[in-house]
């Protein structure tokens, strides 16, 4: 039988653990060898057979000897180590198969552990795997679901937020909200800085832009002027995004030069509507009427 370094703690804690250990031991440590082989069918079988067991050992009743109290404590300790091991295997397994692996391996980490820490990186390799199958059709409810777990986790506000727009608005905004407060934060450990900053650039400008569109629609013209100042630069370039936004700046600075008689605000409603007017598109030719309408209200204001 072959053992790890981990393995001795097993063999000090002869006196403590259950007769199932070595059985443990060696399934543990071809589980290992699968995953260093990058074999799908043998980690998914080995991963079948350890789980149970160490959810039977793991539940055994702990010794009523003191002295032996703290050799079962580090023994259980050890055992949900190769528990987590397992979910590592099905991860691992998962990011570098192909993606119909990465689909049935992701979800067989769901169903064993819907909260293991490694659904946190795997689910933007999930979407895409999934999306490549044919199965794209699943991914809001995965991401419903999975949201519970992970309610700052990008990919999946990312994909709620794009669901619920139009919709549920006030469940859009709220998951724009959350989107772009998770991008506050620092970029997670196991992904390059050039990935963050791409993914990032795009899907922060949509939130931005998205809750912005979402505020002036909803007549709060103070956050929709800020939510889509923000978005502006992330989505120049974006005709299908810039030229809303610069209607919606337009009409969001109107109403609010409106309510403080304030010229200099006026004139930037009239900017923006022009700036709108330019971009071909559904907003062109309001931007254009606006343009007109809120420049001759400007000319009458001191």
């Amino acid at each position: 039988m072959k053992l790890c370094v981990l393995g001795i703690t097993l063999v000090l804690l002869a006196s403590a653990r259950p007769p199932a250990a070595d059985q443990i031991e060696e399934t543990y440590q071809c589980l290992r060898d699968a995953v260093e082989k990058k074999d799908p069918a043998e980690v998914k079988t080995l991963v079948a057979q350890l789980t149970p067991m160490i959810k039977e050992a793991t539940a055994a009743p702990a010794p009523d000897a003191a002295e032996e109290k703290k050799a079962w404590g580090d023994h259980i300790a050890y055992l949900k180590s190769i528990a987590e091991y397992c979910d590592y295997a099905l991860f691992a397994t998962a990011v570098q198969g192909s993606p119909a692996v990465t689909v049935e391996f992701v979800s067989l980490l769901e169903q064993q552990n819907p909260s293991s820490k490694y659904l946190d990186e795997a689910y933007a390799r999930y979407f895409v795997a999934l999306n490549s199958t044919g199965a794209a059709a699943k991914i809001p409810a995965i991401a419903a679901k999975a949201v519970e777990h992970f309610p700052e986790n990008p990919d999946l506000l990312s994909v709620l937020m794009e669901t619920t727009y139009g919709k549920q608005n006030d469940r859009a905004l709220n998951y724009a909200t959350r989107l772009i407060a998770a991008f506050s934060k620092p970029k997670p450990a196991e992904v390059s800085a050039a990935e963050w900053d791409r993914k990032k650039a795009a899907e922060l400008g949509r939130a931005h832009w998205m809750a912005g569109v979402i505020y002036c629609t909803a007549g709060n013209f103070a956050k929709a002027d800020s939510e889509l100042r923000a978005a502006l630069p992330m989505v120049a370039g974006q005709n299908a995004m810039t030229g809303p936004a610069l209607f919606y700046l337009g009409t969001a600075n109107y109403q609010l030069a409106k309510m403080t008689l304030n010229k200099a605000r006026m004139l930037e409603a009239v900017k923006f509507s022009k700036e709108s007017s330019a971009i071909p598109g559904p907003f062109a030719d309001q931007a254009r009427h606006n343009a007109i309408v809120i420049q001759t209200e400007a000319d009458r204001m001191r």
